[in-house]
This record gives C-alpha cells, sequence and structure tokens, in this order.
C-alpha cells in the first residue's frame, strides 16, 4: 500500500514553506549603579514603568497573531494557552513538514505513531506526509481512545485498512478555512464531505477542535472523532 500511496502522491509536486504566527515579546530593565538608598530608590521606580511595557508586550504580540491568523475552532485559544512556545507551539509547528510537526503536538501522539510505523511497521507514512502539499484532518488522542480497543488493535493489525483510513484524512493541496466546505477526494481516493463553518465545521461526522493549523507543507484540522472511508 504504500508503494499505491507514493504513486497517489507523486503528481503532486509542489512543496510550500509556510511560515506562520510570531508569538515573542521581549524588553529590558536599566539598573542604576547606586550604592545609597536614594539611588536604589531612584533604580526600583524607573523599573516600574518597564516591568509594566514587558507585561504587556506578550500579550498584545499573541492577540495580534492569533487575530492575524487562520485558525478557527473552539479549542484553538487553549492549546496556544497550553503550548505558547517551542516544537508543539503554533508557531513551532509552522517551521516543520507536517508529520514531524504532528510529532511534536502533544494532542496527536496516537496519530503520530499511526503513520510513523510504530502501530504497524509496514505502514510509514511519515516521507510521504512530509513530501507534498496536503490538508490533514487530525483526529485528536481522545478521538482514538474513543475507538473501541479491539477494533483499533484489530486495525493497527491490518496494515492494508490502517493505510486506508490514515490516507481517508489526507486531502492533496492546502485548504484554509474559507477554502475546505464541500467535497473533496483524499489520497485513499473517496470522498470526505466537510460542512459549515467556523467552530461548528464538521467533517463528515467529526466534529472541529482547531483548524488552520500551518505547517511547513500543509494546513491541519484538528477533529474529535477517527472518520472511516465508505465502503
Amino acid at each position: 500500500m504504500k508503494t499505491l500511496l507514493r504513486t497517489r502522491t507523486a503528481t503532486i509536486l509542489s512543496a510550500g514553506a509556510i511560515g506562520l504566527l510570531a508569538l515573542s515579546g521581549c524588553g529590558g530593565m536599566d539598573s542604576g549603579s547606586g550604592g545609597e538608598e536614594s539611588g536604589s530608590d531612584s533604580s526600583s521606580s524607573e523599573s516600574q514603568p518597564a516591568d509594566s511595557t514587558e507585561s504587556e508586550m506578550p500579550d498584545e504580540s499573541g492577540d495580534s497573531s492569533m487575530a492575524d491568523s487562520d485558525l478557527v475552532g473552539s479549542g484553538c485559544s487553549t492549546y496556544a494557552e497550553e503550548n505558547p512556545d517551542g516544537a508543539g507551539s503554533v508557531e513551532g509547528m509552522g517551521q516543520d513538514p507536517v508529520a514531524t510537526a504532528a510529532s511534536n503536538n502533544p494532542m496527536l501522539t496516537t496519530l503520530t505513531k499511526a503513520v510513523s510505523g510504530k502501530l504497524n511497521p509496514d505502514v510509514d507514512l511519515v516521507d510521504t506526509l512530509n513530501g507534498d502539499e496536503f490538508t490533514v484532518i487530525a483526529p485528536v488522542d481522545d478521538a482514538f481512545a474513543d475507538v473501541p480497543k479491539d477494533d483499533l488493535d484489530a486495525l493497527a493489525k491490518d496494515s492494508d485498512m490502517l493505510t486506508k483510513v490514515l490516507t481517508y484524512h489526507v486531502i492533496p493541496g492546502q485548504l484554509s478555512p474559507d477554502e475546505i466546505a464541500g467535497e473533496h477526494e483524499t489520497v485513499e481516493g473517496s470522498k470526505v464531505t466537510i460542512s459549515g463553518e467556523g467552530e461548528d465545521m464538521k467533517f463528515d461526522d467529526a466534529g472541529l477542535v482547531c483548524g488552520g493549523v500551518k505547517t511547513a507543507n500543509a494546513t491541519v484540522y484538528m477533529v474529535d472523532a477517527v472518520m472511516m472511508p465508505g465502503k
């Protein structure tokens, strides 16, 4: 199936390198050199405005970045607050190709195992996902937890079916939140139906957690259920 997948995706030759967001703030504080009490008081009073400026800058930067981005979904602000920096932050994910970015996202650990050969050594889609432009519908860990254990274990052992399910969550090309509604052919071959808008967006029957997240080559929509391709 990996050979078939690479054959399907070989036609998609363009790779994006898209940066996203700037969630940083910086500031400095002058210190006085006087050793007397009067000098100390002066230094303390002078430092207070700088402290105030420092505390305001990250908040303003974060608000501006969220407002200017294409992020959509009720879970976006919570995710940004819980992952403010590092490779798993919204900004950090924008620096890496999608499979790598997902591996740094603490909400996508099960999906990462599934696409990297850790659930089934015969299903490793990392190079394919990192090599082209995609829209990735990414079930969060809670979505996989809702799948009965026996069903998930059976899926993990069936390399053909696991590949079908995973590639059903991948659409060739990058689709922004204002482009994604409708029916789209997936890498698996059948069509996924995306309806609604904003926080009410649905991917088949899966609800949106946070979408429009940019990686270096893909746009990611985290969802609350694992979708199954039509039979």
